[in-house]
């Protein structure tokens, strides 16, 4: 019989026990504890939570009153003797926290590390004895099972894992950070720069290292902390150097040595390029995403949200890919990863060698993906981060997309037009906060003008007034965007677009409506739960897609759309990670109901 879980009560991951569920439990204890599975490779039998395990107030007392949090041991027995380290999240400053962590590891003469974490920082402690004293010193992590601390550091790449949740080390990288940089570069854009470098110099040394070679970013227990910072230094030099179009010559990576020790230490051990979420989407959620929404309505999409959308449409080796508000380049990753794994699929076929594999790949990502973006930092990223994955960096520009063509650089025009597109996939940017009111852009769409509803026919009509005049305080992004990603589409080409609830339900804007389906056909229509963007914003949205028809052309009005209700999206409201993803089902759902309907079709046309 399964026991009922008690309101307010959570299951300890490593017990298994219902627990009270206190934000001290969910955001710090249990995150850890499931790191130390994960990541640092410990069994749960060697780790203890909950009862809790005691220590002495005092060596002398023969009562143990202190409870710890975690308690890792040598082995599966509970013996003081066998416990090696103490993770403390009981207090949330860090300087109470730290002196709570020594207190308990003083009492303990067999543990050598411990860690304090409050679901933000981390602090990771060695002790050590000389000359009859105990020395506490920061180190840039801790072992794993089997591994002893003066190991720390020294890793082959073929030593390196996939991470189960960078989120959390990003979280405590850039709360670090803002603690730790000098005064006037503590900005989030400023952080996130430096972060970003760091980023790159990792996911290059993955890239180029042999799996038999010792990794350049990496950070030993008693290393120097200024050889530390050269090696990352020199590594990205190495990466300017190989990326010279991406990274300007005088780009440096400024922070001091012991902030480069902590960073590197907290992903020295993972493989970021193998984990199962995008690294940069990751890094931005957590380090920009507050900075750029309050004036840019920039909300980066979840990767459920993406690998959906992806595998709805279907993209292969001979698609032809834009996102004209790209941000960090989720929907071209992940588009692009799609179209390699077909290529790999067809390589086993026809007999490929690794080297034309990635020629192919290489020439896949240069020829048919592009991407636009109008703030430079976050197109710099994309366009970074392309070119480190295998390239396509050629194609990624810092223009306005709904700028006139005319308008753009010379590159971009030569690389990017309408009409030329078989797949748009994006999530532009929301708001009537920030409209559109420049005549020279609404001039272009239809959708920037005013229209009327005409009750006599049933229809909306356009005005010959542009929708800036009077009253009127310009357009809100989102609605040219619609406009636009038709534009970039050739006839038959696929929309795959993130969209305010509102497009579909307000009254006021059933003009919108009747333009996308005097425009395109319509395929699917995918309802997702208000907490997919939250924290960052409550935004209702659903998901549209859609094929571009020639104009004149007549869609029946009983054609077959797909419609789905996704109530769960992976994370709860606060950003925190959840077993339930109905997000997730979707697109095989889709394939399914596409199917059936082929079918029934065959068997009436029989």
């Amino acid at each position: 019989m399964t026991e009922v879980l008690k309101d307010g009560y959570i299951i300890d991951y490593i017990s298994g026990l219902q627990i009270k569920g206190t934000p001290e439990e969910i955001q710090a204890t249990q995150v850890f504890a499931k790191r130390l599975v994960e990541e640092y490779e410990y069994e749960i039998g060697q780790i203890q939570t909950r009862p809790q395990y005691y220590v002495r107030k005092t060596p002398s007392d023969e009562v143990k009153e202190y409870p710890i949090d975690i308690g890792i041991f040598n082995g599966s027995s509970r013996a003081e003797s066998d416990l090696i380290g103490v993770v403390e999240c009981k207090k949330e400053s860090r300087k109470d926290g730290i002196e709570q962590l020594k207190l308990y590891m003083d009492m303990c003469s067999t543990v050598k590390w411990g860690v304090w974490f409050n679901g933000k920082e981390q602090i990771n402690l060695e002790k050590r004895k000389i000359d009859g004293d105990i020395i506490y010193s920061e180190i840039p992590n801790i072992p794993k099972k089997g591994q002893r601390i003066e190991d720390i550091g020294k890793y082959k790449r073929k030593d390196l894992k996939p991470a189960k949740n960078l989120k959390v080390h990003f979280k405590v990288i850039n709360n670090y950070l803002y603690g730790n940089m000098k005064q006037q570069d503590t900005s989030t854009r400023n952080r996130a720069k430096q972060i970003i470098n760091l980023l790159f110099c990792k996911i290059y040394d993955e890239q180029y290292t042999g799996l038999e070679e010792e990794v350049s970013f990496r950070a030993g227990v008693h290393e120097d902390k200024g050889i530390v910072k050269t090696r990352i230094v020199n590594l990205f030099n190495e990466v300017k150097r190989r990326y010279s179009d991406v990274f300007e010559a005088e780009e440096t990576i400024d922070l001091n040595p012991g902030s480069i020790v902590f960073f590197v230490g907290q992903l020295q051990e993972l493989c970021i390029t193998e984990s199962e979420r995008d690294v940069i989407g990751d890094a931005f959620e957590v380090f920009v995403s507050q900075a750029l929404k309050g004036d840019e309505g920039q909300f980066f999409t979840p990767r459920n949200v993406i690998r959906m959308i992806v595998e709805i449409v279907d993209p292969d080796e001979n698609t032809m890919v834009i996102d004209p508000s790209c941000g960090t380049g989720g929907f071209l990753i992940e588009s692009l990863r799609y179209v390699w794994n077909k290529i790999d699929e067809k390589a086993v076929k026809l007999g490929w060698s690794e080297r034309r594999i990635d020629e192919e790949k290489q020439y896949v990502a240069t020829s048919y993906f592009r991407g636009i973006d109008k703030d430079s930092f976050v197109a710099k990223v994309t366009k970074a981060y392309m070119a480190i994955i295998g390239d396509g960096r050629g194609g990624i520009f810092c223009e306005n997309s709904l700028e006139p063509v005319k308008n753009w650089s010379s590159k971009c025009q030569d690389k990017i037009d309408l009409g030329k597109f078989d797949l748009v996939l994006t999530n532009p940017p929301f708001g009537s906060k920030i409209p559109i009111k420049e005549e020279e852009i609404l001039k272009q769409f239809n959708l920037g003008y005013k229209w009327k509803f005409d009750k006599k026919e049933d229809t909306w009509e356009k005005q010959n007034i542009l929708n800036n005049k009077g009253k009127t305080k310009g357009v809100a992004p989102q609605i040219l965007f619609i406009e636009r990603c038709i534009q970039f589409l050739k006839i038959g080409g696929k929309l795959g677009i993130v969209l305010p609830d509102g497009i579909y339900g307000n009254d006021k804007l059933g003009y919108i409506r009747q333009f996308i389906k005097n425009n395109m056909k319509i395929l699917a229509i995918i309802d997702i739960p208000k907490e997919t963007f939250q924290p960052n914003t409550s935004t209702k949205t659903t998901v549209l897609i859609a094929e571009k028809i020639k104009e004149g052309i007549d869609i029946p009005e009983e054609h077959n759309v797909f419609m789905a209700i996704c109530e769960t999206c992976g994370h709860n409201r606060r950003g925190e990670l959840i077993d339930e993803d109905d997000i997730s089902l979707v697109s095989s759902l889709y394939k399914k109901e596409v199917k059936s309907w082929g079918e029934r079709s065959n068997a009436k046309n029989d």
